[in-house]
C-alpha cells in the first residue's frame, strides 16, 4: 500500500509500511472510544462510509474542515484503501469545554475553560493481535513541553510539572499529543478530540450502552442518581456517568477511570455486535456524529485512512483489548499535593512491554475500587464463547481444507505472558461500576 504521512521530525524520508511498536524509525514511518472512541470510531466509520456516497462526501467535508496538524507532521501521500500493516498509536482526548447548551448539564458547566477531561492512548501491536488503551488521570502531574498556542500567536514555555489536563488549553490537541509522546516514548501518528456534545451525539447514535451498577450511584456534582442494577445509558445520562467521580469509590479520578472502563468495554462489545454494525441507520448516524463532533489530526482526517485503519483493527479480538491506567498515586507532597503523582518504575515497566509489543495479563482485572466483576454476565459470556469454540471446531472437522488457514490465523497463547499489577480490564470482561 502507499506510504502514510510521516509524523516525525527525525526524518522526512518516505518509505513503505509502519514502524514497529508504533514508533516511526528514522528510515521508516507509521486509532477512539467516544470521548474514548479509539478503535470503535474507525470501525463505525468504515461501515458507515461504505453504504452511501452521500455520507462519504458529507463525512469527508466535515473531517477536512476541522483538522489539526500535529508537531512534526509533514505532508505525504494518503494510503490506498486496504488494511494498514504494522503497529500504530492514536491519542483520544475528551474536552470538558461546553460549547453549546445541549452539550452541558447546567449553567455551572458553561465556562470558557478547555481542559482534557479524558486522555487515552491506544497502541496496536505490530502483528495486530492485541491492543492496549492506557488512561492518563486528568490530575497526573507530568512535564509539559513548550507548545505553540492554538491561534499561533506565540509559544508557551515548558513546565517542570503540571496536571496533564492543562495541555489542551495550553496548546490544543497537538500539545496534548506532544506531552504524551514525551512521557511515554511512543510516537503518536493519529489523534482525535471530542467534546461533551459529541459524546451525547455518539451515544445516542449507537442506541445507548448497557452499564451495570453494583450499588446505587449518587453524584450531585455530575447530577446523576441511579439504582443498583443494569441500565442502558444514552445522551446526557451517559455523559454524566462517564464524568461521575464524587459518587464512585474514594471519589478520585483513579477510581473514576475504573468505572469508565466498565462503560468502554460494554461500548466496544456493543459496536462489534451485529445489532449495531448490522443496522445501517445506526452506522450512518455514528459516522455523521463522529465527523461533525470531532477534531482530528490531519493524518487521520481522511476517509481512506480511516477505512485502512479499520480493516486492521477489526480483527483484534475482544479478549486481546486491554484497558489499563497509567500508574499513579495520591497523597504526595510538593507539586503533587492534591494531585496524582506518577509511579515511575511501574510506568517504565508497563511501557517497556507496550513498546516491545509484549502481551501482558492483569493481576486483578478489578480491585473493587471503581469496578467489580459481573459474575452472572461473565458466566453467560463464557458459556457463549465456549459454544462458539465448539461450533468452530465442528466446522473445521467438517471442512478439513480450511484447517490450515484456521491454524495459521490462530490467536497466540498469552498464558506465559508477564503480569502487571495495575488497574484495568479486558474488553471481554463483564464488570459493574462500584459506587461504594
Amino acid at each position: 500500500m502507499s506510504d502514510l504521512r510521516p509524523r516525525s521530525n527525525r526524518s522526512a524520508a518516505q518509505v513503505t509500511g509502519i514502524a514497529r511498536h508504533g514508533r516511526l524509525k528514522k528510515s521508516s514511518p507509521w486509532p477512539s472510544i467516544l470521548k474514548f472512541i479509539g478503535t470503535a470510531l474507525v470501525v463505525v466509520l468504515v461501515a458507515g462510509v461504505t453504504v452511501s456516497g452521500v455520507v462519504v462526501n458529507s463525512v469527508k467535508v466535515d473531517l477536512e474542515a476541522n483538522q489539526v496538524t500535529l508537531y512534526g507532521e509533514t505532508a505525504g501521500p494518503l494510503p490506498q484503501i486496504g488494511a494498514i500493516k504494522g503497529g500504530f498509536n492514536v491519542l483520544v482526548v475528551g474536552s470538558d469545554q461546553c460549547e453549546e447548551w445541549d452539550g452541558c448539564r447546567g449553567p455551572g458547566d458553561r465556562g470558557s475553560g478547555k481542559l482534557n477531561d479524558v486522555t487515552m492512548l491506544l497502541h496496536v501491536s505490530e502483528d495486530q493481535t492485541n491492543a492496549t488503551a492506557v488512561s492518563f488521570p486528568r490530575d497526573l502531574v507530568v512535564p509539559i513541553p513548550s507548545c505553540t498556542k492554538e491561534d499561533g500567536s506565540s509559544s508557551n514555555a515548558a513546565m517542570v510539572g503540571q496536571p496533564i489536563n492543562v495541555t489542551l488549553s495550553y496548546g490544543g490537541l497537538a500539545c496534548t499529543v506532544k506531552t504524551v509522546e514525551n512521557l511515554t516514548g511512543l510516537d503518536i501518528q493519529f489523534a482525535g478530540l471530542i467534546t461533551f456534545k459529541g459524546v451525547i451525539a455518539m451515544t445516542n447514535a449507537v442506541g445507548g450502552v448497557k452499564v451495570c451498577l453494583a450499588a446505587d450511584l449518587d453524584d450531585d456534582y455530575s447530577k446523576i442518581h441511579m439504582k443498583k442494577g443494569t441500565h442502558r445509558l444514552s445522551g446526557k445520562n451517559a455523559l454524566a456517568f462517564l464524568r461521575a467521580r464524587h459518587g464512585v469509590g474514594d471519589g478520585s479520578d483513579l477510581t473514576r477511570i475504573s468505572s469508565q472502563q466498565v462503560y468502554l468495554s460494554s461500548l466496544v462489545r456493543t459496536l462489534k455486535s451485529s445489532d449495531t454494525l448490522g443496522d445501517v441507520n445506526k452506522v450512518l448516524d455514528l459516522a455523521t456524529a463522529a465527523s461533525q463532533n470531532m477534531q482530528l489530526s490531519s493524518s487521520l482526517a481522511s476517509v481512506d485512512t480511516m477505512l485502512s485503519i479499520a480493516l486492521a483493527l477489526r480483527k483484534v479480538p475482544l479478549e486481546n483489548v486491554t484497558f489499563v491506567q497509567y500508574p499513579g498515586t495520591t497523597g504526595q507532597g510538593g507539586i503533587y499535593a492534591g494531585k496524582v503523582a506518577p509511579i515511575q518504575g511501574r510506568a517504565d515497566a508497563l511501557f517497556k512491554l507496550i513498546k516491545n509489543d509484549e502481551p501482558f495479563n492483569l493481576k486483578n482485572t478489578t480491585d473493587g475500587r471503581g469496578a467489580v466483576v459481573d459474575k452472572k454476565a461473565q458466566k453467560e459470556a463464557d458459556k457463549a464463547a465456549k459454544a462458539a469454540e465448539e461450533a468452530a471446531a465442528a466446522e473445521a472437522a467438517a471442512n478439513p481444507d480450511a484447517t490450515a488457514t484456521a491454524t495459521a490465523s490462530a490467536e497466540p497463547d498469552n498464558s506465559d505472558a508477564a503480569t502487571v499489577d495495575e488497574r484495568g480490564q479486558k474488553a471481554s470482561d463483564y464488570t459493574c461500576s462500584n459506587p461504594r
